[in-house]
């Protein structure tokens, strides 16, 4: 088993720099059982083409198009025995929508470069950072998993280019934002809120 975690890598020199929130976040080592659980509260926002698409989205697994706050969320990240994959599973404890299970998958690319791909092969290409006190994810484009291949699709003027950040806010505890902005149509959607490390095993 490799004992350096999955996004040391990644980060590459930025590693040691990393708050350690960040360090218990992405403490995860490929080709384990390893899982870390967070839990928070997340404000949900969709509209604009995400909005008219929401249909899809329910039906692609995709993230939740539906407009919430104060949203209860649980995450368990989890490494794969078999693969270098990050899993993300999330549920959202909606209010007003049924509880909503949201599941992707990472993978490093090469360098800081990363893809997440949900359960319908669907994903999008994206840089992983560290910089100016954040982790910042910044938008290379879409793409399809065909059989193991990441396939790009050019849909970024359709559905806009995503963004995501994460910051300290004490050893346990990190502020996220995800937002997905398009040219025409401006932020057209966001789910932010905080999260608090609850176990590691």
């Amino acid at each position: 088993m490799n004992e350096k975690p999955i996004f040391q890598d990644i980060f590459g020199n930025d590693w040691n720099d990393l708050p350690p929130v960040m360090h218990k976040h992405y403490a995860n080592r490929p080709y384990s059982h390893d899982i870390t659980s967070v839990e928070g509260i997340l404000d949900v926002m969709c509209a604009g083409p995400i909005k008219i698409l929401a249909p899809l989205f329910w039906i692609l697994c995709g993230i939740p198009p539906h407009n919430e706050k104060n949203v209860p969320v649980t995450v368990n990240f989890c490494s794969d025995e078999n693969s270098q994959y990050f899993h993300f599973n999330r549920v959202f404890h909606f209010k007003k929508h049924k509880t909503y299970s949201f599941k992707s998958r990472m993978v490093q690319v090469k360098g800081d470069e990363v893809v997440e791909v949900m359960r319908s092969g669907f994903g999008w290409r994206m840089n992983y950072v560290w910089e100016d006190g954040y982790v910042k994810l910044n938008h290379k484009g879409y793409i399809f998993n065909f059989f193991g291949y990441f396939v790009p699709l050019p849909l970024t003027f359709l559905l806009g280019s995503g963004y995501a950040e994460e910051s300290a806010v004490d050893h346990n505890t990190f502020d996220m934002i995800v937002t997905i902005s398009h040219p025409w149509w401006g932020k057209i959607y966001e789910y932010k809120g905080q999260f608090k490390i609850k176990g590691q095993a």
